[in-house]
């Protein structure tokens, strides 16, 4: 059955929020402590899409495997050009290409909105993280230790960055 990429919608918010609850409760990919609600999910995905960003799910047979979405980089008005990506999978989706379509989808939509530089952090260790993003282009950039304290464990975070140009 194939795969389909799409726009989130607000009816998607339920299962992006339990997708993002494993990451949450399970790892430390995510910096959060605390699963969000799918009300909160909700009022994301709408600040980012009515930012001019793009949030696309995967979808396939009506089951959602997992989210991408880009954020502004920074407040500041001469950062207007950069973002920062997250891709999240279902955990049965991994593995399966799903977060590789996903991001270049994500890609796509960041080009053609005239947009130059995308910025992925990564909490480490992630080995699968650091393979997407360097197998799509990206460029290690910074890495700045113990900067999140998380499972009673401190995590370095490392960037990557990729020019769209």
């Amino acid at each position: 059955m194939e795969v389909v990429i799409r726009d989130a919608s607000e009816a998607d918010a339920k299962v992006l929020a339990a997708i993002y609850s494993v990451y949450v409760m399970e790892t430390t990919i995510s910096f959060e402590e605390a699963p969000v609600p799918p009300e909160e999910m909700a009022r994301r995905v709408a600040e980012v899409q009515a930012g001019g960003l793009p949030w696309l799910v995967a979808e396939q047979g009506g089951r959602l495997l997992g989210y991408a979405y880009a954020t502004k980089w920074r407040a500041r008005s001469a950062y207007r050009f950069a973002v920062e990506s997250s891709v999240y999978l279902a955990p049965d989706a991994s593995g399966r290409g799903v977060g590789t379509r996903l991001y270049q989808a994500l890609l796509a939509r960041l080009r053609e909105a005239g947009l130059r530089t995308v910025i992925g952090g990564v909490a480490l260790p992630n080995p699968a993280s650091v393979a997407l993003h360097e197998k799509l282009g990206f460029k290690p950039v910074a890495c700045f230790e113990r900067v999140g304290l998380k499972h009673d464990r401190w995590i370095d975070v490392a960037y990557w960055q990729l020019q769209l140009e």
